[in-house]
């Protein structure tokens, strides 16, 4: 369900068959793969980060209640509950993304409105690629456009990500949500996490980005994600700084060999794949093969080696990557633990690469690979008439942009 128009048909479908009635609002937000910049955020640093065409599509209509029903197409899977009685459910249900989002907009003092909604997603469930950041953002923006209200992105971004740390239980960093919220169509972009800010990184031409799912799928709640965090956490106190942000690679040197071994790995790791952040930036833009080559491969050696997040899976990926025609650098995306890698490939190779690659992985592992070129575009907002197709772009409910200003009240549902 990729295509257009396909893809609008299929949820619009899906919605009149749950609720008997034509959607009013349809809203999205993106994936995104990190180029360069894997665990750095939570320690505020930087990350080259891609905002991607792989996005979740909410199609909704306001209720005149203070319901929330909601059906996953990914999932074939069904959520209810009240906006005045958010309780967390149990486990790692899908819905605790929604009730966060609704729990930490209600607390940030945001009108809700109640609504019927049916979800779609292209971003891998579990592949690193923040499916979850996806979700949240989308569904913020729903709850913007049906309120009449606006958010700014970053606000946007850390009341998601609020609702992922507090609610929902994992405690991860700005990255995903800020890339969901704040992306720009055509860029990635150089995000500074200590202060948010965020400059537009153009590729140069010549430059592919791929995805490659090893179909290792990944969960962060409960994970080795929280040591490694908390090795982070460990090494800034023995610093007497806030975060490894503060802490420079020469005074790190300098003072390594006095922490826990695991502990000094996981700063070392952290430290210098925060300069390969900028560095790839500047390779980027240069179009500098060589340099890209080199600092995936470095970026890679270190997530292996000192921050300990590969495996087997990402390793035979990564492998067949390598090996394929077209390639220039290929490094892990994402937490890592499975998931997916991203390779900078030749754009007239693109095929021929993701042909070999497919054969390499299944080869190794006995598993059919997902891979799929990606390009950058805007973040979360309501989806247009363009993407919706053709008998769609009239309706004053599907316009560009973000959502808020012209919202549809909650009493016009019928």
């Amino acid at each position: 369900m990729n295509g257009q128009p396909e893809r609008p048909a299929r949820i619009a479908a899906a919605f009149r068959s749950r609720f008997g009635a034509e959607p009013l609002v349809w809203c999205r937000a993106p994936g995104r793969v990190d180029l360069m910049g894997s665990h750095t955020d939570y320690n505020l640093g930087c990350v080259l980060t891609l905002p991607i065409d792989r996005d979740t599509w909410i199609a909704a209509r306001p209720r005149p209640d203070r319901i929330v029903q909601a059906h996953s197409l990914n999932l074939d899977a069904d959520t209810r509950f009240d906006l005045d009685a958010l309780a967390r459910a149990p486990g790692r249900a899908w819905c605790n993304y929604l009730r966060g989002v609704a729990s930490v907009l209600r607390a940030d003092g945001q009108s809700l409105c109640g609504f019927d909604a049916v979800l779609h997603s292209t971003v891998p469930l579990g592949g690193g690629l923040s499916s979850s950041a996806a979700l949240e953002c989308a569904t913020a923006t729903v709850f913007e456009t049906l309120g009449g209200w606006s958010l700014d992105p970053v606000r946007k971004a850390r009341l998601c990500q609020q609702a992922e740390n507090e609610f929902v239980g994992v405690n991860c960093g700005i990255l995903d949500q800020y890339t969901a919220c704040a992306g720009r169509a055509g860029c990635a972009l150089l995000l500074d996490c200590r202060d948010l800010s965020a400059q537009p990184v153009q590729l140069a031409r010549g430059l592919q980005v791929v995805i490659g799912d090893t179909r290792s799928k990944r969960e962060l709640a409960g994970s080795e994600y929280g040591q490694r965090r908390a090795h982070c956490e460990a090494g800034a106190r023995q610093f007497g700084v806030k975060a490894l942000r503060e802490v420079s690679l020469d005074r790190f040197r300098q003072h390594e060999s006095a922490l826990p071994a695991d502990v000094a790995k996981r700063c070392r790791f952290i430290l210098e794949e925060d300069e390969r952040v900028l560095r790839m930036a500047e390779a980027l833009t240069r179009g500098d093969t060589e340099a890209i080559g080199r600092l995936c491969t470095a970026s890679f050696d270190g997530a292996r080696r000192l921050y300990e997040i590969t495996t087997p899976a990402m390793h035979a990926m990564r492998d067949a990557m390598l090996q394929a025609p077209g390639v220039l650098g290929a490094r892990q995306a994402g937490a890592g633990f499975g998931g997916c890698l991203v390779a900078f490939v030749d754009p007239g190779a693109v095929d021929a690469f993701t042909a070999a690659v497919r054969r390499g992985y299944q080869d190794r592992t006995g598993t059919v690979p997902e891979l799929y070129p990606v390009h950058a575009v805007a973040g979360a907002g309501r989806v247009d008439g363009a993407m919706l197709g053709s008998g769609w772009s009239s309706r004053p409910s599907v316009e560009a942009g973000p959502g808020g200003g012209d919202g549809l009240p909650c009493q016009t549902a019928t």
